[in-house]
């Protein structure tokens, strides 16, 4: 009788568990969404939130409020909403340092990236090495015969320790052969501010955050850091040609605190994929070669899992570590 019993209250423990997730599931979203970028304004991925937080807000019939939150190498931000409420209501737009800082951090304020689940990946394109227009490196050649003739004078600029632009910049020093001075920022917005400003040579910049400023001739584009050129930079080259091997490559995803209920990530991943096919998205980014992926969850948790490992290697191998 007793086992009975304690087998009802089970039995009733998990319905009322379902039925509280339904419910969520069909009220959601009752309120406006948090989409936190751990970036200052003015960058790439504040772009790409912002573009997509506007179509998503559409279909979701609620605002998508983008918040910005940066500092250390994109911790601030990411950690504010895994600690965030399992609700749906707090969004984190991960990019590359979301795959890197499990292997270049020491230790990461929310453990782990089992503290997230995934929803989507938004898509994936070139970082651009680009210059002022008045700089005196004309070509990739250019900058490395300098670097080798100043040891540690030329400087590059990051929107972040172990971010795309940061490792990017690392790994073209490691396999050149040359050193480079690091200046990292709290957001591509500033980096970039101080790059034309002439207060650091360079910068690996994610597409997103520079392509108007080279269609617009304010910077000089000399290679992306993709296998093969990009079609968004035409007569641009691949800075693999010119050091062999090289490759790195930026990309966008929504992530919620581990522990939302399914039925709202497949929520949000609906209304993000059909944000990231919509004509006014597509159109905003089409030049800067970023390839729109907007699968299902499991297609972003995939793709990160196999980055980690490669920078774990890439970061281990060359003795990396957070400025």
């Amino acid at each position: 009788m007793v086992a009975y019993g304690l087998r009802r209250l089970r039995a009733l423990f998990f319905l009322f568990l379902g039925l509280a997730a339904f419910g969520v599931a069909f009220a959601y979203p009752d309120k406006p969404i948090r989409m936190v970028v751990p970036f200052a304004p003015g960058g790439g991925t504040d772009l790409i939130a912002r573009t997509l937080g506007a179509e998503m807000s559409k279909d979701l019939g609620q605002p998508v409020i983008v918040d910005n939150k940066p500092g250390a190498g994109t911790l601030i931000g990411t950690d504010n909403v895994a600690k965030s409420a399992p609700d749906g209501y707090s969004v984190v737009v991960a990019s590359f340092a979301h795959a890197v800082n499990p292997a270049l951090q020491p230790r990461l304020p929310y453990g782990s990236n089992n503290a997230f689940a995934p929803v989507l990946l938004i898509g994936r394109g070139p970082n651009v090495l680009v210059v002022r227009p008045d700089s005196p490196y004309k070509s990739v050649a250019d900058l490395l015969a300098a670097a080798k003739a100043n040891p540690g004078k030329l400087t590059f600029a990051s929107q972040g320790a172990g971010t795309s632009a940061h490792l990017a910049g690392e790994m073209f020093a490691n396999l050149a052969k040359v050193k480079l001075s690091h200046i990292p920022y709290r957001g591509a917005g500033p980096a970039l501010t101080d790059l034309l400003g002439g207060q650091v040579d360079m910068m690996f910049a994610t597409a997103a955050a520079v392509s108007t400023f080279v269609d617009t001739g304010k910077l000089r584009a000399l290679g992306v850091t993709t296998a093969e050129p990009s079609p968004a930079f035409k007569g641009v080259p691949a800075i693999a040609a010119s050091v062999p091997g090289y490759l790195v490559e930026s990309w966008y995803g929504l992530y919620v605190p581990a522990g939302t209920p399914p039925a709202v990530i497949e929520r949000l991943n609906a209304a993000g994929r059909k944000a990231a096919r919509a004509p006014d998205f597509v159109r905003k980014i089409e030049h800067e070669g970023l390839a729109i992926n907007a699968g299902a969850p499991a297609e972003l948790d995939s793709y990160v899992r196999t980055e980690e490992e490669r920078w774990a290697r890439v970061i281990k191998e060359n003795g990396i570590k957070p400025d």
